[in-house]
């Protein structure tokens, strides 16, 4: 085991994460706010700890699976940690477990919060709580690819882990470039919001925070109501295009760029990404026409909806508390069937559903013909059996983190909609969920116990159950023989 790399990194993160701050402490100082003195504080020990932990260069720059998975681990830990300094330092959360708890569902994208009054808390720890989505969603590792000087093949290994769905491919022969051609993207789409939200009205501080919840499909907001609060139908759709394209796999839009359109075209997972969204709509559409009385207005709150929950944003324009059961029944199943691989989006994810469901088409083929032999392919190509395996265990394991999740968290006592449902939303990164985490609601009336494990779950969602996992194997601490 290569401890001194994985130490190197981590405080090469850290120390990037302490600078990160810094766009929270201006805004905290423009609006002066006493919170800068907590960020201010947070940078500090956060920078120092970084500093010790990177004060020796490792000896071998090699990275191999099992090291770029605990990498990818602790480093999500420890920002986390140190993250949740400025919340607890400025009394802002008084409780640093539930500051952690809704540190880490920013990071993780999911924006579950603890928060009963958001509107009350200081800008800055607004800023920097709308900025730990943002940071979460493309994932801080791939930042620090993009930065560090001695970027190589081995680091593939750390943005595999980091990175969501069955396999992670570089655009580019340079793992450096690759990613900062995706912090590129990402930062251009990032801004183009951030200018069509403030055409539509909205101030600067609030387009940017509002920006950084759509682009990390987090869905934190700095109003009570979330974006319901401003009622404006522009809003509402600008969020709703953007949260359906930080939904698809960000590898196609350097496709686009580079103008290999037959390429995009093949894509399936595209195809059923948008397939899934514009039927959701329609159904839902006429499931709620009753309750909003025109059609307008119910396209628009189910289009929005829909949006919000398969791209697992989860920001909201109304309480779906209220909606018909078949519309509910919609939303919880489009909580597992998640965004594109690639994407900041969370849950299963399209292409393995799509993978799933072509494995058990062809087993059924040969239960009918038992000579019979089928290929599965993706976008032309035939897809390995080991990515077939892959597929098949991380489902198993998914499901059964899921159950076991639901079982601890129902020990509080609270109806199943509740608890199902709140380790549906965070263990896909998605937030509100039904009952007492509705759309209106939070987890601020969770045990301290349920919060942790949703916290875990929170975690092993956005990194995909592996790096999570693999803390808890002591075999893979051990020194390479």
């Amino acid at each position: 085991m290569n401890y001194r790399m994985i130490s190197y990194i981590l405080g090469f993160v850290l120390k990037i994460e302490a600078g990160l701050m810094g766009l929270s402490l201006m805004v905290a100082l423009i609006y002066g706010e006493q919170s800068a003195l907590a960020i201010g504080i947070t940078m500090a020990i956060t920078f120092v700890v970084g500093l010790a932990l990177g004060w020796k260069k490792p000896h071998t720059k090699s990275i191999r699976v099992r090291e770029g998975l605990i990498t990818v681990a602790l480093s999500w830990l420890v920002m986390s940690l140190l993250g949740t300094l400025p919340f607890f330092i400025s009394g802002a959360i008084p409780s640093y477990l539930d500051g952690f708890f809704e540190v880490v569902s920013g990071f993780t994208t999911t924006g579950a919060s603890i928060l009963t009054d958001i509107e009350s808390l200081p800008k800055g720890i607004l800023f920097w709580r709308s900025f730990t989505h943002w940071l979460g969603g493309m994932g801080i590792l791939v930042f620090v690819l993009a930065l560090l000087p001695m970027s190589t093949g081995h680091f593939l290994h750390i943005m595999r882990a980091e990175s969501p769905g069955p396999e992670t491919s570089k655009l580019v022969p340079n793992m450096a470039k690759t990613a900062k051609i995706l912090y590129a993207i990402y930062i251009g789409m990032t801004v183009a919001e951030i200018v069509a939200l403030m055409i539509a009205g909205m101030s600067l501080y609030d387009a940017s925070v509002h920006a950084f919840g759509t682009a990390g499909t987090g869905g934190f907001s700095v109003r009570n109501a979330s974006i319901g609060a401003y009622d404006s139908v522009a809003v509402d759709v600008i969020i709703t295009m953007f949260m359906i394209m930080f939904g698809v796999n960000f590898s196609l839009y350097y496709l686009l760029l580079a103008k290999k359109f037959r390429e995009i075209y093949k894509s399936e997972e595209l195809r059923i990404y948008m397939a899934v969204i514009f039927a959701c709509i329609v159904i839902v559409t006429i499931n709620i026409l009753p309750l909003f009385g025109s059609f307008g207005e119910s396209l628009r709150y189910s289009s929005f909806q829909v949006s919000s929950i398969i791209t697992t944003t989860g920001y909201a324009t109304t309480d779906t508390n209220i909606w018909p059961q078949l519309s509910k029944t919609i939303l919880i199943l489009l909580m597992f069937f998640g965004a594109s691989a690639g994407s900041t989006g969370g849950g299963l994810k399209a292409v393995r559903v799509l993978l799933l469901f072509k494995t058990a088409q062809r087993a059924l083929a040969r239960l009918v013909n038992p000579n019979t032999v089928k290929i599965v392919r993706l976008d032309g190509r035939r897809v390995s059996e080991d990515t077939i395996s892959g597929v098949k265990t991380f489902f198993l394991i998914y499901l059964i983190i899921t159950a076991v999740s639901v079982l601890l968290v129902s020990i509080d006592g609270y109806d199943l909609e509740t608890s199902s449902t709140a380790v549906f939303a965070c263990i896909n990164n998605i937030g509100p969920g039904f009952g007492m985490v509705g759309a209106t609601g939070n987890y601020a009336h969770f045990s301290a116990f349920s919060k942790i494990i949703l916290s875990f779950d929170m975690l092993v969602g956005r990194l995909e159950i592996y790096p999570m996992l693999i803390l808890f194997v002591p075999s893979l601490w051990k020194k390479a023989a």
